[in-house]
């Protein structure tokens, strides 16, 4: 054959060896969710291509026997397209053995050049780019191919099956989404400007609802404002101008012996049509839905939602009332720093490298909001507060502290033996080994007293 006879053979080889590496990487890039989409707006294509996808094969071994078979081939055209014309070329300037050795070199690095460039690198990068529409367009000459070769892909594919079985190793892909694999594409989403990082953080406190307990959402017992049966009207009203409630709890002597719940607004009817207001009577009095603590967010809003429902009482296992919880709370657990009001904030910077936090932050948010990726036994408290009781295993005093993560946690104010404010100061890496070089978690709690 001649020259151009030779290099059309050649490029013809290349094109199949395109077509080949460009289905490899299409139909391993493309993603399943993707391909579901548009099978389901009708594109059948799509729908080929997840069943190649599913057994995958019948194809990698087609896609192994064109590669190879090109290669080889690739590689005898073009030694003896290529080879005459180097040895015409450089017959002046070299003799034998070198002439032949030179010209076989020179004939297998542009032969080998154009089917790394052509063949295989520009292919593959543009399969990358848009994995879907390529896998697509190739899936039907692919099918075919499958066809034509079954029985080298039944040969060739049953010999690996057998030897995977031997090795103990999976042959089909395992495509279970996972909670992390969900996080990393609202990750690169931010990344990418497609989401704003705000957004972000929404979904994934929706996410982390199922482990997020209900008592990190509701008013805590010592927080309470509530009615008792045996109050006067004027008690009543005081209570409402000083805690301005929507609704509040209506007990029996004692927290603990709940009646019901009463709505600030039929009560503010009463007073405006001057009716006096007995919560003995029961009239005013709704049911109050109770709640074990021991639900996290998602269940709580299931109850709600069961129950039409938007103010519950949560109690432990001693029927003691440990807080309230209302819709609100649960919306404000899941919507973050978007449902506060203005200096509602539980974390606030002061500077740079400190920051106030506030008692009852809930542990998950400290750390998210300080970049810590586990507290030590955080089965076993809530919130900040929580933490620093269990590290320093005493009720907290002013100036106490535990140092964790990379940070130094200080009680700088006590409510009735609540641990009210901290002061979160990050600490410089040398002074960090300083202080925690071979320490335990708790030898990091470091309690001062308070004279």
């Amino acid at each position: 054959m001649g020259l151009f006879e030779n290099l059309l053979l050649i490029f013809l080889l290349i094109s199949i060896s395109s077509f080949f590496s460009m289905s490899e990487i299409a139909l391993a890039g493309s993603r399943k969710m993707r391909l579901r989409q548009l099978f389901d707006e009708g594109d059948l294509r799509a729908g080929r291509v997840l069943q190649l996808q599913a057994q995958p094969g019948s194809f990698f071994t087609v896609v192994q026997i064109g590669l190879n078979a090109v290669a080889i081939l690739g590689g005898i055209v073009g030694e003896s397209a290529f080879t005459p014309y180097f040895k015409l070329a450089l017959a002046p300037l070299l003799s034998e053995p070198y002439l032949a050795q030179v010209s076989f070199t020179l004939s297998f690095v542009m032969v080998t050049s154009l089917f790394i460039l052509i063949a295989d690198l520009m292919p593959k990068r543009v399969a990358m780019a848009m994995p879907e529409q390529i896998a697509m367009a190739l899936v039907g000459a692919m099918s075919f191919c499958i066809v034509m070769l079954k029985p080298l892909v039944w040969l060739f594919n049953g010999i690996a099956n057998g030897v995977f079985k031997l090795l103990g190793i999976p042959m089909a892909r395992n495509d279970a989404i996972t909670e992390d694999d969900i996080y990393a594409v609202m990750a690169a989403g931010t990344e990418a400007g497609v989401l704003h990082k705000d957004e972000q953080q929404l979904m994934e406190n929706v996410f982390e609802m199922q482990t997020v307990p209900v008592t990190a959402a509701m008013t805590v017992r010592e927080s309470l404002v509530f009615f008792l049966q045996q109050d006067t009207e004027e008690d009543m009203k005081r209570k409402i101008a000083e805690d301005p409630h929507n609704k509040f709890l209506v007990c029996d002597g004692q927290l603990d012996q709940i009646k019901g719940f009463v709505d600030a607004k039929e009560l503010l009817i009463r007073v405006i049509n001057g009716e006096v207001i007995d919560l003995k009577k029961g009239d005013l009095l709704h049911p109050a839905l109770i709640i074990p603590d021991t639900l996290n967010l998602s269940e709580a809003m299931e109850y709600f939602k069961n129950n039409r429902a938007d103010f519950a009482v949560v109690m432990n296992e001693y029927a003691l009332v440990v807080g309230v919880v209302t819709t609100n709370d649960l919306q404000s657990a899941v919507m973050g720093s978007w449902n506060l009001a203005e200096g509602e904030e539980q974390i606030i910077a002061r500077d740079t490298n400190s920051w106030l936090v506030d008692g009852l932050t809930p542990i998950t948010d400290v750390m998210r909001a300080f970049d810590i990726e586990e507290f030590p036994q955080s089965q076993n408290y809530e919130t900040v507060a929580g933490f620093i009781m269990y590290m320093l295993r005493k009720i907290p005093k002013r100036t106490d502290y535990v140092v964790h993560g990379g940070y130094k946690f200080e009680v700088v104010d006590i409510d009735a033996y609540r641990v009210d404010q901290l002061l979160v100061t990050r600490i410089e890496q040398d002074k960090l080994l300083g202080e925690n070089i071979n320490a335990s978690p708790l030898m990091d709690a470091k309690p001062q007293d308070n004279d």
